[in-house]
């Protein structure tokens, strides 16, 4: 494997179960890619341990020299505390922290690019709004304004579009859209399949094992997206069973 992120027999493990096992692939360079299964698949999982928040129980991910500063993360919104005091405009410059360091002073030109990135997700004029008061969608706007300051080659996205708004969301896959146009990798976590299927040329099909990746049409197949609710029903079964006995 030779991507420019590699995942090489990964087995991650969450409260002592498996959450994702064994699974082993490539992202290709420039690639926009689509992590999609069912609930409890493992999908946060993988992107979590693909930027360093998790570790393997075995297997590795190979970032082949990538560093912290050239992976820009956004989380699921279910984990930011947004009841923290701080304006739009500070929560966009946290993307420039990596260029400038956490204590230094912001300057002119940096302050200027908070701005621009604020009118290019449609939020100008929004600097000095608490973040609290902010929709859930605006509120996602904010982050993927941080996500251009950052200007990482590579973007991973753990459920972008979890509810937002239609309009919000077209407006996201079209910064998408441009990131991938200038050859960054984007990898998203991400449930719609209709979306995945018109908007992500590449999917990694997941069921805590991986049951699919390559190109979208090959992977998300009647038969595939069969297997791998057939293996999630056997989760449910499972812990149903287990449970019994507990009881």
């Amino acid at each position: 494997m030779s991507g420019v992120m590699d995942i090489v027999d990964l087995t991650v493990a969450y409260e002592r179960r498996p959450a994702v096992h064994h699974v082993s692939g490539s992202f290709a360079r420039g690639s926009l890619t689509a992590i999609v299964g069912p609930n409890g698949a493992g999908k946060s999982t993988l992107i979590k341990t693909m930027v360093g928040l998790m570790h393997p129980s075995t297997g590795r991910v190979d970032r082949h020299g990538l560093g912290r500063r050239d992976i820009a993360y956004l989380p699921q919104q279910a984990e930011i505390d947004r009841s923290f005091p701080i304006n739009v405009a500070d929560t966009v410059a946290l993307g420039l922290w990596n260029q400038i360091g956490l204590w230094k002073a912001i300057n002119r030109k940096g302050w200027q690019r908070i701005a621009d990135a604020l009118a290019h997700v449609g939020l100008e004029g929004f600097g000095r709004h608490p973040i609290a008061a902010l929709s859930t969608g605006q509120f996602q706007r904010v982050l993927f304004a941080r996500l251009l300051l950052q200007d990482a080659p590579i973007i991973l996205l753990d459920e972008p579009f979890a509810a937002i708004d239609e309009r919000t969301t077209a407006d996201l896959l079209a910064i998408i859209h441009r990131w991938h146009e200038d050859g960054r990798t984007v990898i998203a976590v991400l449930h719609d399949m209709e979306q995945v299927r018109h908007h992500f040329p590449e999917t990694l099909l997941l069921a805590r094992e991986l049951i699919g990746w390559g190109p979208t049409p090959d992977v998300l197949t009647e038969d595939a997206l069969r297997r791998a609710r057939a293996i999630a029903q056997g989760w449910t079964n499972a812990h149903n069973h287990s449970a019994g006995h507990a009881a």
